[in-house]
C-alpha cells in the first residue's frame, strides 16, 4: 500500500538558486552553498548536514537564537529574517513564516499533474482524511496531512514533502483565525475542496458560528475554476456556504444532497448502509462506529467521486479504512472495553462519542475531559454538555477538569443528575473509576475517554487500564 505517512524515501532536493527564487530572498554576502539541499527544517534539534534550517519567530520564541546549535550539529545553511554573526550560509528573507509559505507554494507548483483535495470543518476532518487516504493510496502514491499539520505552518511543511511519484494529495486545513484558510488554500491550489460542517470548535476566536462559517468558507476561493466545490447539504449554514462557491460544479453530501446514506444500521463497532450517489448505489460495511462516521463516509465519497475515483474503489477504500490513533480505537482488556477517543474534542464530537458508547455492552462510562478554545462561552457549553450527556444511554459520566463543575451543574438540571461525578484532576478521578469497576464486578464495563488534546485523557485511560 502506498502511503506518505511512513515514507522513508528522500525528498526532492533544492538548489541554492531555487531557494532564493522561491523565497524572494538573497544569499548574505553572496555566500551561496554548493550542491543539493536535501530538506528544509524548522526544528533545530533535527537539522544536520545537507539541511537548511528555517528560523521561525513566534510570540514567545525566536529560532534565530538556535542557529549556533544547528551549526554545532553540522547544518551549514540557515534561512533567516536578518543576518546573524555566525559562520553559516544565510538566505536572508523578509519574513521567515511567509518564506515557508512561498517554499510550499513553489513545491506545489512543480507538480502540476497532482490531484489535490482540500477539506475543512469543525469536526470529522481527521477521520474523513483517513478514509480518503485509504481510498486513494490503494490506487497511487498519495500525500496525506500528517497529525495536525493543518495550519499556516503545517500546510507548507506538508507540501515540502511532495515527490514526483505522488498522484494525489489530501490536505486538511484548519482555522484558528480569519484569513488562515484563505492563505493555506491558496498554497494548496486544490481541484476539489469543501467544508464538512460548521460546528462550535474555536468559538472563542471567531465570536460565533457565523464567524466560523466565514473563516471556513475561504476554502472555496482557490479551487481550480474547472474543479468541484463540495457542500454539506444538511448543515444549517448551507445557504451561506453556497454563497461562497465560485466553481460551476458542486457536489453535495448528506440528506438532501447528491451523496447520502440510507438504510443505516449502527452496530457497536461498525455501520452498514446503502450509499446513494449520482453514479449508482452501493452497500457499504464501514469499520467505524457512530452516525457521525457515516456522515464522514458520505463526505469522503463525495470528495473521491469529484476527483474521478470509481464507486467500486471507494467501497474498497472505505471498507478497509482504519481510524487514526485516539479516534474511537476499541481496546479489550480483561472483560472490559476501553474506547480511546482522546485525540481531541469539541461539543459536537463529544455528543457523537456518547452515542457510540450507548451502543456498547455492559455498564457504560463516559470519561470526559475539558474542551478548549470555546472562549467566553466555555462554561455555558460545558453546562449544556453535562445536561445532554446524562440524558443519553450511558450509566455514568465522569467529568474531569476546570469545567467539570459547570458540566455537573448541567447534569443536575435534569432528572439524571446522579449519573454524573465531577473532578478537577485526573488524580482525583482515578480512585472513583476504580471503585466503579469494583462495585459492578463481575459485570463487563465499557469506558470511553475523550477530551481536548491538551487534557491528555489518554493518561487517565492508561492509568485505569494498568489496574487490570
Amino acid at each position: 500500500m502506498h502511503t506518505s505517512t511512513t515514507s522513508t524515501l528522500p525528498l526532492e532536493p533544492w538548489s541554492a538558486e531555487q531557494l532564493a527564487e522561491a523565497t524572494q530572498g538573497y544569499w548574505y554576502l553572496d555566500h551561496a552553498p554548493q550542491g543539493d539541499i536535501k530538506r528544509i527544517l524548522t526544528d533545530s534539534r533535527h537539522a544536520e548536514s545537507g539541511d537548511a534550517f528555517l528560523a521561525l519567530k513566534g510570540e514567545r520564541f525566536d529560532a534565530h537564537d538556535f542557529i549556533q546549535q544547528v551549526v554545532d550539529n553540522g547544518c551549514q545553511i540557515a534561512i533567516v529574517s536578518h543576518p546573524v554573526d555566525i559562520n553559516i550560509h544565510q538566505l536572508v528573507v523578509k519574513d521567515t513564516r511567509l518564506a515557508l509559505g512561498y517554499l510550499g507554494a513553489y513545491r506545489r507548483a512543480q507538480h502540476p499533474h497532482l490531484k489535490v483535495i482540500a477539506l475543512t470543518g469543525s469536526s470529522g476532518k481527521t477521520t474523513t482524511k483517513e478514509m480518503l487516504g485509504s481510498i486513494l493510496s490503494r490506487l497511487a502514491p498519495t500525500l496525506i496531512t500528517r497529525g495536525n499539520l493543518n495550519n499556516d505552518l503545517g500546510v507548507p511543511m506538508m507540501l515540502l514533502e511532495l515527490r514526483a511519484e505522488h498522484q494525489y494529495a489530501v490536505m486538511e486545513l484548519g482555522a484558528s483565525h480569519q484569513g488562515e484558510i484563505d492563505y493555506t488554500s491558496n498554497l494548496v491550489q486544490p481541484h476539489v475542496a469543501g467544508i464538512l460542517n460548521i460546528g462550535t470548535a474555536h468559538l472563542g476566536e471567531f465570536g460565533g458560528r457565523e464567524g466560523i462559517c466565514r473563516a471556513k468558507s475561504e476554502i472555496y476561493a482557490h479551487i481550480n475554476p474547472a474543479g468541484i466545490s463540495i457542500v454539506p447539504a444538511e448543515d444549517d449554514f448551507v445557504d451561506a456556504i453556497r454563497q461562497a462557491i465560485q466553481t460551476k460544479k458542486t457536489l453535495s453530501f448528506g440528506v438532501g444532497g447528491n451523496v447520502f446514506a440510507t438504510e443505516i444500521e449502527l452496530l457497536a463497532q461498525s455501520a452498514n448502509f446503502i450509499m446513494n450517489t449520482p453514479t449508482g448505489n452501493v452497500q457499504i460495511q464501514l469499520p467505524f462506529a457512530g452516525l457521525h462516521n457515516v456522515h464522514n463516509a458520505e463526505a469522503a465519497t463525495a470528495f473521491a467521486l469529484a476527483i474521478g475515483i470509481s464507486l467500486n474503489d471507494i467501497v474498497i477504500g472505505l471498507e478497509t479504512a482504519q481510524g487514526a490513533k485516539g479516534r474511537l480505537n476499541f481496546i479489550n482488556k480483561a472483560n472490559h472495553l476501553f474506547i480511546d477517543d482522546t485525540y481531541n474534542a469539541n461539543p459536537t464530537s463529544m455528543r457523537a462519542a456518547a452515542e457510540v458508547l450507548a451502543q456498547q455492552q455492559g455498564i457504560k462510562v463516559l470519561v470526559m475531559g475539558d474542551i478548549g478554545e470555546l472562549g467566553a462561552s466555555a462554561a455555558q457549553q460545558h453546562y449544556m454538555l453535562g445536561r445532554d450527556l446524562v440524558a443519553q444511554g450511558v450509566h455514568f459520566v465522569v467529568a474531569v477538569g476546570e469545567f467539570a463543575p459547570a458540566a455537573l451543574e448541567g447534569a443536575r438540571s435534569t432528572q439524571y443528575g446522579k449519573k454524573m461525578q465531577a473532578f478537577l484532576t485526573q488524580a482525583q478521578a482515578l480512585p472513583f473509576l476504580m471503585s466503579l469497576v469494583e462495585t459492578h464486578q463481575p459485570q463487563s464495563m465499557s469506558f470511553l475517554f475523550k477530551g481536548s488534546r491538551y487534557t491528555h485523557m489518554e493518561t487517565l485511560m492508561a492509568d485505569l487500564m494498568e489496574k487490570f
